[in-house]
């Protein structure tokens, strides 16, 4: 509300025409629109949700860092509207994720496991909510509780690392689009699994592909790993 840009085409900071006027009102702007795409922060994502279900258009979410009671919140609108919603709409990414849950089936917890990730100054949460996502996999396959074994800080004098720890390294700066890398390090060797995004566009390929598979559901909450059909 109150943007210099309402009311100008959707285009013009690009000086591009696109036909598509911008407007402040989430309603306005879902009459005849086939699904909604938001990559922005919760509470917006939660508002425009609420906005979704009242218009019966499918939601593809790709905003990070909700709160459980806010996925609860998200899970219960998926019983009137089909939603996506993925931490990375990276294609390359979510097959990151299959490698991870392969790697971690296969060396369960007899290697140590941890999860570095690096992206650009001025993302606001940390660790990502794709670091997370790796967490919850290394955690699913190998019978941990990411809420118990995850450690997202390390400083001092802070002892032997425990055996069911499951590791978090965040790096900022510049303007990195986003690395993850999920290491397994054993006695005398060790795996490391890593994706690197160079170009951002990647992200939005991927929210396309959610797009035009979720509009052929009537409910329900779906992830990447469903639309690539992984």
């Amino acid at each position: 509300p109150g943007s210099e840009l309402i009311n100008h085409d959707a285009g013009s900071p690009a000086g591009k025409k696109t036909g598509v006027k911008v407007c402040e009102d989430i309603n306005i702007g879902l009459q005849d629109c086939d699904v909604l795409i938001d990559f922005t922060r919760p509470k917006g994502s939660l508002g425009y949700l609420e906005s979704c279900v009242t218009n019966q258009v499918p939601f593809v979410i790709g905003t990070t860092g909700f709160k459980h009671q806010e996925i609860q919140y998200i899970e219960k609108a998926s019983l009137q509207i089909p939603i996506v919603m993925a931490p990375n709409m990276s294609v390359g990414v979510n097959l990151l994720f299959n490698l991870v849950e392969k790697a971690s089936t296969v060396v369960g917890d007899s290697f140590d496991a941890e999860v570095i990730e690096a992206h650009h100054r001025r993302k606001v949460d940390s660790p990502s909510g794709t670091a997370i996502r790796i967490g919850e996999i290394i955690a699913a396959a190998t019978g941990r509780d990411l809420s118990k074994s995850g450690v997202y800080s390390r400083d001092g004098i802070i002892g032997e690392r425990g055996k069911t720890t499951i590791g978090f390294a965040t790096i900022r700066g510049g303007d990195i689009v986003g690395d993850h890398t999920a290491l397994f390090a054993g006695e005398g060797e060790r795996i490391e699994i890593t994706h690197k995004a160079s170009d951002r566009t990647t992200f939005a390929r991927g929210a396309i592909r959610a797009a035009r598979f979720v509009s052929t559901k009537s409910n329900g909450l779906f992830d990447m790993r469903q639309v690539l059909g992984l």
